[in-house]
């Protein structure tokens, strides 16, 4: 159930990342870095959270300035996510383990700040300006950081057990 004020918003996000801090705990960057079946890693799954966090300020400032608000981003209709995603794996394919986790901290960090600072009614009182639906801002907040937290946490657990089966053990860095 989405979080419906900024105290739920503020602790959803927090404990969200908090489980997924964990697992980057346990994962080394060799693991981080093998490709599965559908040519992701671990490094490009957190890389990509860390993205559409920017993309959500990115579309909360563009609407606020009364700007065109392009989602999911220039050049791309929801409908194209598989490509976007793609291409944006190919734009990330130079970051490192560590860079990841990082760049992926530090929108967290801006993302709590945002959520700190705004009241309630800017988060929840009325649509995001620009979104032409009738997502509030808090909403979208959500939808760009604690809901892929959690995505993100499902896949990095899976792809661990794929890594274990795959060596018969637990390769460095992943706990059993």
């Amino acid at each position: 159930m989405a979080a419906g004020n900024k105290d739920d918003l503020l602790a959803v996000t927090r404990k969200e990342f908090a489980k997924l801090e964990k697992l980057f705990a346990a994962c080394d960057e060799r693991s981080a870095m093998a490709k599965d079946a559908d040519d992701t890693s671990i490094k490009d799954v957190v890389a990509h959270r860390a993205h559409w966090i920017e993309l959500f300020f990115g579309w909360y400032e563009d609407g606020l300035a009364g700007k065109k608000v392009s989602f999911p981003a220039e050049g791309y209709k929801w409908n194209e996510l598989k490509r976007y995603n793609a291409d944006l794996r190919a734009r990330q394919a130079g970051l490192g383990w560590a860079e990841a986790q990082g760049h992926l901290r530090a929108q967290h960090r801006k993302l709590v700040g945002f959520i700190e600072l705004a009241s309630n009614a800017e988060l929840y009182g009325r649509p995001m300006a620009g979104a032409k639906n009738d997502w509030t801002p808090g909403r979208w907040a959500e939808a760009s950081g604690p809901s892929h937290y959690r995505s993100a946490c499902k896949y990095i657990r899976a792809r661990q057990k794929a890594l274990r089966r795959a060596c018969g053990r637990a390769p460095s860095g992943i706990s059993q």
